[in-house]
């Protein structure tokens, strides 16, 4: 064999040989701390932040060893060939926006190909390709949810990755709810609308979710027109009261649904008639609801109409009339409304008319009979109803009749108020009472033989004017006191009670607070929301009816003041002042808190004086010219739109009087010893002291004055504060500061040294070589950088290659021994100073080599057998059970190992998870990730990890619950 080719060849066993054994120690380093390969190459990968979440993720117990292991790595770092700058690791756009996408490209002539989810994107009016330069930009218009997905770009055998979010926006109330009041069976439509079409809300009734699931038991079922959500009840039941609640990520609104049984109001009763043969009887009632309708009896028989009878329900009226009245029928008749346990009943009273013989002359005679008489010649009428007066007149010749009321004389046959002339019978008409009707009328009949004149009192009643003066007096954190003044006409009778309804400003539905009568003229209404606008309005009741609403208050808000300010103490007392400190109220409430009084009392007196005439804002506050040495005590009391909250006083009083105290300063422990920064970090020193009166506080290095152009002190009552923005070297020294009152004083000294990397070693020499070890010597640097030298940090390069190896780090001698040399080969040395602040930047370079010679040695290759590397597969860290939030990305993690490379299945349920664009999973050097993105409920259940090779099976499980966001 030539030579030169066997020297050749020796050389390389020898680096062979050094490269397998420094494999063989990294791996027996690796083995003592019992951590795999796999997570080895994330702790290399990762930042020195991310240390400690790592070992704490994979287990990692000796936190110490792993750091030394770290740093003994020599760690390249991989440049892209084919990227200059890849894509961030995420991006987030808001829905409906458009996001670009930029890589730059070493090559612009590599083809280069984009994916989303695994799949190519092809361009198209949604994605968009650009070529600019080097860079490749992916534009996406108008992104949606679809998009949100992983991204990748290719390049030949190269590729990076990335993550875009899409944001929706916040889903806000533009409508929100409206209170209301029903009746059992009626439909029902609670809407709100909302500012984005499609977007997802969640109803609750009483704080439980009403869901589509539970719509076919409660009998209520939900529908979107556009913007609005509406939830429908048909046939709403007393259960379906409640408060409901509409929820958005973005917002909330919240109503009242109020069911009440049907309650039917008499408003006008059957009144009993009077009539004479061949005459028109009419029934007539008037009920509360124009939807009821009844049935009519005679005697209890059900009437049937006929050619006479006739029955009639127009609105809430209902009548009956008989025509052709005949004695047969005279009877009791009365009114069933249709599905309430009410009746209304009256008396058909038939007239007989008796003929005799009457002489041709006679004085005529007024016969008053009628009915409705509550005293002598006294009609009661209802508003609105119609009035007949029928009289009876005899006389021979037959007499003429005159109605008259005061001075106005009735004559009209038509009209509203007219008279109708019948035989023997004079009747007085009103088609529809009013109330300027009510007063005394008179009929006077006269004939050839004499007259005769009666007087009838009509008293119309109608239900009374609405309530006045209704007013909100005041209000709470929920109720309000309301107010109001007796109407100025009652109808005629007596007021028996009033009604109250409320609203919320805005809406159109009034709310029903009471339904028996209330007597009082002042009421106190609750359950309603603090910070809400509403309006109330009152009715007045009498005998007759229910009067018109009276006006709407002013609109008001349910506040009330804030609670008591907490921890009032007293910071601070001179011979004038005392300053005062507390803390907000525990309680603030929707009217907020406007700002604070301070009020204090001497001693002896009850007058409590404001210390400040303008509110304070801020929880403090010194009160002024007080008495020297009087004893005063202290309140504090919030004030908001409701008013002052309970006042915070001092248990004790205090005296006014100054406390001297010695100056003294309370060097912080870290100052007791040198205070080391390095050059260009900067200097903050806060050191507190006390002493009153305020002490005189100085600076000093030195002996002499500190140079306030480059340093800024800033001196409080408590404290002093020495800030330097960049420091120098030239800023290292012995500061001493100062406090004084008068010939009182108390000093400190801080020493402050300011530090640098030092100057590299001086005469880095190869002295003595023999056989394959070299000792190489040097100098200490000229500068020390400030700081004492902990160390050398020593390399050796074969000449031959340049590349620079560790031989010795922390060496603290000014010589070492390099051993273990490559015979053959020529070294250089150089050697790095080490200080506090670390490794100078340049080395000092040996000025001479190395240089090994070698010896007739021959070289026996060792027998080498192959280690069998073959595992199943083991999982180093199990799968963890989570909760996670919907609506929020979610991860699932654990670490696997096995050799060959086992194959990793995903299963929820026992079932495998494969194709669904939600699921991403990942494997990176045995570090199993499965990522789930806007995880739903329906994403909840057990999830396995299925590891498979060669040689065996392993398995990890683990619960995933999704809740939903409160």
């Amino acid at each position: 064999m030539p030579e030169g080719k066997g020297e050749l060849d020796f050389s390389g066993l020898l680096q062979k040989r050094q490269v397998v054994e420094e494999e063989k120690r990294k791996k027996k380093d690796d083995d003592d701390l019992g951590i795999p390969p796999e997570i080895w190459e994330l702790l290399k990968g990762a930042k020195k932040s991310e240390y400690e979440r790592i070992a704490f993720q994979y287990g990692i117990t000796d936190l110490r060893g792993m750091l030394k292991r770290l740093k003994k790595a020599k760690v390249e770092v991989k440049k892209s060939a084919a990227f200059t700058k890849k894509l961030d690791p995420a991006y987030q756009v808001d829905k409906g926006n458009k996001i670009k996408l930029v890589v730059e490209i070493s090559d612009p002539d590599l083809p280069l190909k984009w994916f989303k989810n695994g799949q190519e994107i092809k361009p198209s009016s949604k994605h968009v390709f650009e070529n600019v330069g080097k860079k490749r930009i992916l534009t996406i218009n108008k992104c949606a949810l679809a998009d949100d997905a992983a991204y990748e770009v290719v390049v030949k055998d190269e590729k990076c990755f990335t993550e875009v979010f899409v944001r929706e926006p916040p889903v806000l109330i533009v409508t929100p709810l409206e209170d209301q009041q029903v009746f059992v069976g009626d439909r029902v439509e609670m809407a709100v609308e909302v500012s984005e079409e499609g977007a997802q809300v969640m109803w609750t009734k009483d704080g439980v979710e009403l869901t589509r699931e539970d719509s076919f038991k409660s009998m209520y079922r939900f529908k979107k027109d556009g913007k609005r959500h509406i939830l429908i009840y048909s046939d709403v039941t007393l259960a379906d009261s409640g408060h409901y609640q509409v929820m958005t990520n973005g917002g909330q609104c919240e109503a009242e649904l109020i069911v009440e049984e049907k309650q039917l109001e008499v408003l006008q009763d059957i009144a009993d008639v009077t009539v004479k043969a061949s005459e028109q009887a009419m029934f007539k009632c008037e009920v509360s609801d124009e939807k009821v309708t009844g049935k009519w009896y005679k005697n209890g028989v059900e009437v049937r109409p006929s050619k006479r009878i006739t029955m009639s329900h127009i609105g809430r009226f209902h009548r009956l009339t008989i025509d052709d009245v005949r004695p047969e029928d005279e009877g009791d008749y009365t009114f069933v409304p249709d599905g309430y346990a009410l009746s209304l009943s009256a008396t058909l009273n038939f007239l007989e008319i008796t003929v005799e013989y009457v002489p041709k002359q006679e004085p005529p005679k007024i016969h008053l009979d009628f009915s409705g008489k509550t005293s002598e010649n006294t009609v009661v009428v209802v508003a609105g109803n119609k009035l007949r007066l029928d009289v009876s007149i005899t006389g021979e010749p037959p007499p003429v009749a005159t109605w008259m009321k005061e001075d106005e004389v009735f004559s009209s046959t038509e009209g509203r108020v007219h008279i109708e002339k019948q035989k023997d019978t004079s009747s007085f008409v009103i088609e529809s009472t009013e109330r300027a009707d009510e007063g005394r009328y008179t009929i006077k009949v006269t004939n050839p033989v004499g007259e005769d004149v009666a007087t009838i009192f009509l008293r119309v009643v109608d239900v009374p004017d609405p309530p006045e003066a209704v007013r909100v007096t005041s209000v709470g954190e929920d109720w309000a006191t309301l107010v109001w003044e007796p109407p100025k006409y009652d109808g005629g009778q007596m007021v028996t009670g009033y009604l109250l309804e409320r609203k919320k400003k805005g809406s159109q539905h009034w709310m029903k607070l009471n339904f028996e009568v209330f007597t009082e003229t002042t009421y106190e209404s609750t359950n309603m929301i603090e910070g809400i606008l509403y309006e109330m309005r009152v009715f007045a009741v009498n005998a007759i009816g229910v009067s018109q609403p009276s006006g709407k208050t002013k609109p008001f808000m349910p506040i009330a003041p804030t609670s008591e300010p907490q921890h009032l103490t007293v910071e601070d007392v001179t011979d004038t002042t005392t300053t005062l400190k507390w803390r907000p109220p525990d309680r603030i409430g929707a009217g907020g808190i406007d700002g604070y009084l301070v009020e204090y009392c001497v001693e002896g007196s009850d007058e409590w004086i404001p210390a400040n005439t303008e509110l304070v804002e801020r929880c403090g506050f010194t009160v002024k010219d007080l008495p020297t040495g009087a004893r005063i005590t202290f309140r504090v009391v919030g004030v908001n739109i409701a008013g002052r909250s309970q006042p915070a006083t001092l248990a004790q009083p205090v005296t006014i009087q100054e406390i001297v105290e010695q100056p003294k300063i309370r060097l912080p422990r870290h100052l007791r010893q040198t205070y080391i920064r390095k050059v260009g970090e900067h200097i903050n020193l806060v050191i507190p002291f006390q002493g009153k009166p305020r002490p005189q506080v100085t600076w000093t290095k030195g002996g002499a004055p500190i140079d306030t152009s480059h340093v800024l002190v800033h001196t409080s009552d408590l404290d002093t504060v020495f800030f330097v923005r960049e420091a120098a070297r030239s800023d290292s020294g012995e500061y001493e500061l100062s406090v004084q009152i008068e010939n009182m004083k108390d000093t400190a000294t801080i020493h402050i040294r300011v530090v640098e990397k030092a100057g590299p070693p001086e005469n880095v020499m190869v002295k003595e070589v023999w056989g394959t070890n070299a000792l190489v010597e040097w100098k200490p640097p000229k500068d020390d950088g400030n700081s004492e030298i902990t160390g050398y940090f020593v390399q050796k390069a074969d000449k031959k290659t340049m590349e620079w190896f560790n031989v010795y780090e922390h060496n603290r001698q000014t010589s070492c021994t390099v051993s273990d040399l490559i015979m053959g080969n020529e070294y250089y040395f150089r050697v790095y100073s080490e200080n506090i602040c670390g490794l100078s930047d340049s080395p000092g370079v040996s000025k001479n080599t190395a240089c090994i010679l070698k010896t007739g040695v021959t070289f026996k290759l060792p027998e080498y057998k192959e280690h069998d590397f073959r595992t199943p597969p083991k999982f180093l860290t199990p799968l963890p059970d989570r909760v996670v939030v919907a609506g929020y990305a979610a991860a699932l993690n654990c670490a696997v190992r096995g050799y060959p490379k086992p194959k990793v299945v995903w299963m929820k349920n026992k079932m495998e998870i494969s194709g669904d664009p939600r699921f991403l999973m990942n494997n990176y050097l045995g570090v199993l990730t499965l990522n789930i993105r806007r995880p739903s409920s329906f994403d909840s259940g057990t999830y396995s990890c299925l590891a498979v090779n060669e040689l065996g099976e392993a398995l990890a499980e683990c619960k995933l619950e999704v809740r939903m966001p409160q």
